[in-house]
């Protein structure tokens, strides 16, 4: 745990501002790359949602994309229509809809994916391994605190 004169050091402001402008450059590169594809960023991170979790209500979308329910569904009609997911009654329960990923939309997100790896690994070109793992395994404990809510 940080001593409470650490929190309120340049550390921490560094810290944040560089979190901050990373997200920007990695978000800025994240949508060049989508210009060469037919989606909007949202989709994107729509179709992302539906490749990590599986088939979802609109519901459930709508609250991992922090969106309006009608937002995520004019967002799903769009994807249904340039075939990138599908709309599908539950077997179980036939009045609840669950949108399905299609190959078409998988496709996609593998691509964009593929070359946003590109761009990190060109950008770490000049790091060491050593150096490459340390970044990974600090972020990666970032991650894991920042999901615990401390």
């Amino acid at each position: 745990m940080l001593n409470p004169t650490i929190k309120e050091s340049d550390t921490i402001i560094e810290i944040e501002k560089n979190l901050r402008s990373i997200s920007s450059m990695i978000k800025q590169n994240g949508r060049e790359i989508l210009q060469n594809y037919p989606i909007t960023p949202p989709q994107f991170v729509a179709l992302q949602w539906l490749l990590e979790y599986g088939a979802m209500t609109i519901g459930d979308l709508s609250q991992k994309m922090y969106f309006a329910y009608s937002t995520t569904t004019d967002l799903v009609d769009r994807m249904e229509k340039n075939e990138l997911v599908m709309r599908k009654k539950d077997s179980k329960d036939r009045r609840v809809v669950q949108i399905h990923l299609l190959e078409k939309g998988k496709k996609i997100i593998q691509e964009v994916v593929a070359k946003r790896q590109e761009y990190l690994t060109t950008i770490l070109e000049g790091f060491s391994e050593e150096e490459t793992r340390n970044i990974q395994d600090i972020l990666s404990k970032l991650q894991r605190e920042m999901e615990k809510g401390t």
